[in-house]
């Protein structure tokens, strides 16, 4: 490696940290080897995203923003330096997060990954169309090739030739007939009949109509070429590209210089690429605009309970009566059919139901009191009628009002395919766009296989290089174990390690050198087998000649790496050290907490027994939902359930898409629909489902732990009853920092500003006026044991599980996040900087600090994501503390700490995709580790008996 003047090669080949003092980093100094795959790992909370993002990353993203002109930073403003003295041999960074996936429902996996692009350009320039109507094959024809079959097919015959200018639409054309006229032509074919255009032509306006232009009436022979040729110019001309030609038997034959289909005469447009596109009005289904979904209004949304009538809220977006016009109309329309307002519905016959739902044409009458003896006539639009009207043309407030009465159905158009139905028609080797989107990327592979051989030679030498480029993409997505997605997943939809898998894979394609890759705990999600590729392919990443740096907790990503630096010992402000570093086998040597895990010293202990449960259970029969194959799940009642098997086996769509919507919609009315099931059984034996997920507990820098757990509500009361406050006469919403009075005005409470930045990600600047405190001045001047309310959100839950012990209501709802290893989190923490993992333990911690009733079905999500092997065994106290009250813990899971302690396992699979949807095996982890065929078996039998 050569290296710059007057640097030593020890120097470039290191990355040389001094003084990073971000956040709880305690003053560090560090060296991390170039060209090396490193893992940063330690206890949560311990410093770890601190040093890889918040130090070595921003450093990079501010050094390459100073490479700007001085004109182009004065768009982006000054990004802030991380606190640390100096940062030498640091390459271009790129970071891998887990955070930055796309809320956007167009945004999907074959958008992403640009797969989707090269699939469309395939299939604009290479597919054969058919027709929609007969199915037959789309010709397009030159005009020499339409004049050689008129005077070959018509030799003989009298024909007219004509030039379509309107087809099928509304409107009396005596502009157009004008045109027409003056344009030399005396006779044109309106609905099917030829007629003499004369002055003053017109057609009835309201009625739908096809009009052709009579070009000329010939009877073709071979010495007329030079006529047949000028009439079918002339007409392509005229129709844009179409021309009809009608025989003496009125048949008609159509012809066009585009895809046109001879049996029916309907024609395509030109293919081009934005023809496959679900993004573009070019090629999205009219109906649901690209979406594959519509958010319909439904009858049952509108009238929950028939029992109840209108008066006392039986239609649910009017609620109770008030006097207003609407319930006047209302009283009028019942009054019709000897009814009132307080006829409960059920009691009202359905004609009249479907007129105050969808309205009537006719006109209705109402006393009017204005002026006594005469009547009002209205017309009344309907409920239904009103809220699609909102739905379409209503503000944003509106629209979020209706979409409460809504449900979301998949497309009658499209059927979930997005695009128009002319843009479905265009195939390659029998399918079309659509079904490729549809499948997962392994089968998607596999029809690739050998593809060449069953095309044309045309469409060979168009798509060579195309699938040349779709082939690599794909590649690298199958090597990290993402073969069970399908491209038109929505990557809103997926964990927080999928997205950054798929980012990884983009990135392996740049094929980049010479750059530093963070990324943020990629093996989320993931199973043990798929681990393997996945290091395999951060390895390849780094044999490209760049810089690795993973934070991460696994163990096989920690013994595959060339360094390991441990940052500790404790979390928060017990953190922040290196407490050790070096190669894998210098670590294991080092004595720190993580390596004492690593080398067996000390391990997750097994339970003494297993729990059998209540004897009771919960069956959900026959789900068969995406790729679930009419699965029965049986779930024993009383026990901390693990459901495991590898990625794409089908947990997420049985558990969160069936059993979760199904419950919800029993115990709490819930409007979203479960996928399929045949029936469920035990619900009596549960009386309340929570799910605990790793959606972000706020999408806004002013949602915090402290608000989410709602701590802060009973905090703000104690500083009301404080005498300073009692004086100045504050009232609780003083000391909110989301409502006016108490709150920092520059920053509106939120203690950072956002800037906006023209083209890079948005920055968040610590607000100048009240330094990050958002309050003013006065507010801070009230005091709680020598602290204002900032100070309160400054600290950490651990300073103030000790702070607040006192006051009972409050240490409750914070000793939670303590109990569930979120003790370094401060109250005040944006919820935008937690993480997937956090978020997940704070949604935890709330549920754990209501009071339980001992018949709860908790759900979690990967509840290890971000977590220790010490942090681990902390959170797997709580839950076996839950289940020992008689709740039951449903868990999905691949960490094999948590599932090794469980009581029944449940394992899908045995593939991802199609090849999974199947229950394997089920039993306690002992009986599961001994089925054969089962990946996760595998794998377990080596923790328990290693």
């Amino acid at each position: 490696m050569s290296t710059a003047p007057g640097e030593t090669p020890m120097e470039s080949e290191v990355i040389e940290v001094l003084g990073a003092r971000e956040h709880n980093l305690k003053n560090i100094d560090l060296k991390i080897p170039r060209e090396k795959l490193i893992v940063i790992t330690g206890i949560s909370g311990s410093g770890k995203s601190s040093l890889a993002f918040d130090t070595i990353y921003a450093e990079g993203q501010r050094r390459y923003m100073e490479s700007f002109s001085a004109y182009a930073r004065n768009f982006m403003g000054d990004m802030e330096r991380p606190d640390v003295d100096k940062i030498n041999g640091l390459s271009p960074v790129i970071s891998i997060e887990q955070k930055t996936t796309s809320k956007n429902p167009r945004s999907t996996v074959g958008t992403v990954t640009e797969l989707y692009d090269f699939l469309r350009l395939l299939y604009a320039r290479s597919a054969e169309a058919f027709s929609y109507i007969s199915g037959k094959k789309m010709e397009k024809l030159s005009e020499d090739q339409i004049i050689e079959i008129i005077l070959q097919r018509f030799a003989g015959q009298k024909i007219m030739v004509l030039a379509p200018v309107v087809k099928g639409r509304k409107g009396h054309y005596r502009e157009l007939f004008q045109q027409i006229r003056k344009s030399g032509y005396t006779k044109a074919r309106v609905n099917g009949e030829v007629i003499t255009i004369e002055p003053k032509t017109q057609l009835d306006r309201y009625k739908t109509h096809d009009i052709e232009i009579v070009i000329d009436r010939i009877i073709p022979e071979s010495q007329d070429r030079h006529r047949v040729a000028q009439a079918v110019a002339i007409a392509m001309k005229q129709g844009k590209g179409l021309l009809l030609l009608l025989d003496e038997n009125n048949k008609v034959y159509p012809f066009s210089r585009f895809l046109i289909d001879p049996e029916s005469g309907i024609s395509y447009a030109e293919p081009a690429p934005n023809t496959f596109s679900f993004n573009s009005p070019y090629g999205y289904c009219p109906e649901c605009k690209g979406l594959g979904v519509i958010e319909e209004i439904k009858v049952e949304n509108i009238i929950p309970d028939p029992e109840l009538s209108i008066s006392r809220g039986g239609l649910a977006p009017l609620g109770e009566y008030r006097d207003i016009w609407i319930f006047k109309k209302m009283e009028g329309l019942l009054a019709n059919y000897q009814l009132s307002l307080s006829t409960p519905l059920k009691d009202v016959p359905e004609e009249l139901i479907q007129l105050l739902l969808y309205g009537s044409k006719s006109t209705s009458q109402i006393p009017s009191q204005k002026y006594p003896g005469t009547q009002y006539q209205y017309k009344f639009e309907g409920i239904i009628h009103f809220l699609e009207e909102q739905q379409k043309y209503g503000t944003e407030k509106m629209q979020d009002w209706v979409s409460d009465f809504t449900t979301t159905t998949l497309c009658p158009t499209c059927k979930g395919a997005r695009l128009k139905i002319e843009a479905l028609w265009f195939k390659i080797d029998q399918k079309n766009i659509s079904e490729l989107a549809f499948m997962d990327l392994k089968q998607f592979g596999q029809w690739l296989e050998g593809l060449e051989d069953r095309l044309s030679e045309r469409q060979r030498a168009i798509g060579g290089e195309v699938l040349k480029e779709i082939r690599k993409r794909l590649g690298f997505l199958l090597d990290i174990g993402l073969g069970y997605l399908t491209m038109d997943r929505p990557i809103r939809t997926l964990s927080g390690g999928e997205a950054q898998r798929i980012r990884l894979a983009t990135q392996i394609g740049t094929q980049l050198v010479g750059v530093l890759y963070i990324l943020d705990e990629p093996s989320i999600g993931l199973h043990q087998r798929d681990n393997v590729r996945l290091i395999q392919s951060l390895k390849d990443l780094r044999d490209l000649g760049n810089t690795v740096i993973v934070v991460e907790h696994d163990k096989d990503m920690m013994m595959a790496s060339d360094y390991i630096v441990d940052i500790g010992p404790g979390a928060g402000r017990h953190g922040g050290r290196v407490v050790a570093e070096g190669t894998p086998s210098e670590f294991l040597k080092s004595g720190s907490t993580t390596a004492e895990y690593l080398n067996g010293e000390k391990s997750i202990p097994m339970p003494e027994n297993r729990r059998k449960g209540s004897g009771k259970k919960l069956i959900l029969d026959g789900a068969n939902g995406h790729n679930l194959k009419s699965v029965t799940l049986s779930l024993p009642l009383g026990t901390l359930t693990c459901i495991t098997g590898v990625s794409g086996s089908g947990k997420s769509t049985l558990i969160h898409e069936t059993l979760f919507p199904l419950l919800n919609k029993h115990f709490f009315n819930s409007r979203k629909e479960p996928l399929n099931y045949r029936s469920i059984a035990g619900l009596e034996y549960i009386d309340k489902v929570i799910e605990v997920d790793q959606s972000p507990i706020g999408r806004t820098p002013r949602s915090n732990p402290a608000t989410y757990t709602n701590a802060f509500s009973d905090i703000r009361s104690l500083f009301t009853q404080l005498p300073e406050a009692k004086i100045r006469g504050y009232k609780p919403g003083r000391f909110s920092f989301n409502v006016k009075g108490g709150r920092c005005e520059e920053c509106e409470g939120a203690g950072i500003r956002q800037i906006e930045m023209d083209f890079l990600p948005d920055v968040h600047v610590i607000c100048e006026t009240c330094k990050g405190k958002r309050y003013n001045r006065e507010t801070l001047e009230v005091r709680f044991k020598g602290k204002s309310i900032a100070d309160v959100l400054d600290m950490t839950v651990e300073q103030a599980v000790s702070f607040f012990e006192s006051q009972p209501s409050i240490v409750r709802r914070i000793r939670t996040l303590q109990d569930v290893g979120l003790g370094y989190v401060t109250l005040g923490q944006h919820a935008t900087t937690l993480s997937g993992g956090e978020a997940q333990r704070v949604k935890l911690a709330t549920e754990l600090s209501k009071k339980d009733t001992g018949k709860t079905l908790y759900i979690l999500d990967e509840p290890t994501t971000g977590l220790h092997f010490q942090d681990i065994h902390l959170l797997l106290i709580v839950l076996q503390k839950l289940v020992d009250k008689g709740n039951t813990v449903l868990i999905i899971e691949h960490n094999l700490d948590v599932i090794k302690v469980a009581d029944h396992i449940i394992d899908l699979g045995p593939e991802g995709g199609n090849g999974g949807g199947v229950i394997i095996a089920e039993g306690s982890p002992e009986q599961v580790a001994l089925v054969e065929g089962s990946h996760t078996a595998s794998f377990l039998k080596q923790e328990l008996y290693a």
